[in-house]
């Protein structure tokens, strides 16, 4: 095993077996061949071909989509086809800074293939030999990743909050941080990837933060989604993050791309390239 295996965890996909979710003339989600099957009966929502799926002509304004789909949506939820609920409206458009054209339950995200955005902070403190991570170990109650390893905090990013209030607002919940240290927090750039996983299609981009946490600082969770925190040396991290798959897939990306950028993985690593090319699909 090896950190390129983890680049590949997050590259599983084939555009065959997916249907695009077309509104207007955008592009905004790809649903599996099977799942449309499932929303052919709603068809006072939905216009279903083989060439994609797009919403029926009358719906054409962001509330009016929205009050559409969240329709839906109740009904396959009451189904057991969309598992994990969490009540958290996320937008849906064709990239981060558009507009949305619609907003939509979080669990349903990937079933519809919907590009999906998060904040992931790196908490690390020490230099050189000695630099050590907090890493976060998902509750058992999570419905994605149960038990994975993770960053010290990570969340994904609803409508109505800017990335970096929702980084502050992730980090007391998760990790007990005051604001005025998380906002210290230094925007590092984002990773990306396309990849079939339990909960459907997760086409997503993370925004990615440093931190160095002050030695002083302990984490502790007040949310109750993780079970325990460790501070790891980079090595230690690096060992697990080649020999296991005990990270949640996205959050490997996430130390990878901070591995990169601090020089812990170096250039003569044969699949150096690759590892960086993998880190934005």
């Amino acid at each position: 095993m090896s950190l390129l295996d983890r680049i590949r965890d997050c590259a599983d996909y084939d555009s065959r077996a997916y249907v695009p979710f077309i509104v207007g003339d955008l592009q905004v989600g790809q649903i599996g061949r099977d799942y449309v099957g499932i929303l052919e009966r709603f068809s006072t929502v939905f216009d279903i071909s083989d060439a994609q799926v797009t919403f029926v002509e009358g719906l054409a304004d962001f509330h009016a989509r929205t009050a559409a789909i969240a329709s839906v949506l109740d009904i396959l939820r009451e189904e057991g086809r969309v598992p994990g609920w969490r009540d958290e409206p996320y937008p849906a458009g064709p990239a981060f800074n558009a507009p949305a054209l619609f907003e939509m339950e979080r669990a349903a995200v990937p079933i519809f293939g919907v590009r999906g955005y998060g904040v992931h902070l790196n908490g690390w403190n020490g230099k050189g030999n000695e630099a050590k991570m907090w890493i976060a170990r998902r509750s058992l109650t999570k419905p994605t990743g149960p038990g994975k390893l993770d960053q010290m905090v990570g969340g994904g990013q609803p409508a109505g909050l800017s990335l970096r209030d929702n980084l502050v607002k992730e980090c007391q919940e998760e990790a007990g941080m005051p604001e005025q240290i998380a906002r210290q927090a230094k925007a590092v750039g984002t990773v990306s990837y396309c990849t079939v996983q339990d909960e459907g299609l997760r086409h997503d981009v993370l925004f990615n933060f440093d931190l160095r946490v002050p030695e002083d600082f302990r984490p502790v969770n007040e949310d109750g989604e993780v079970a325990e925190f460790m501070l790891w040396s980079i090595d230690d991290v690096m060992q697990r993050l080649r020999d296991t798959d005990d990270f949640k897939f996205n959050s490997a990306l996430v130390i990878i791309d901070f591995l990169v950028r601090h020089g812990f993985l170096e250039a003569d690593d044969p699949d150096y390239a690759a590892i960086v090319a993998g880190l934005h699909r």
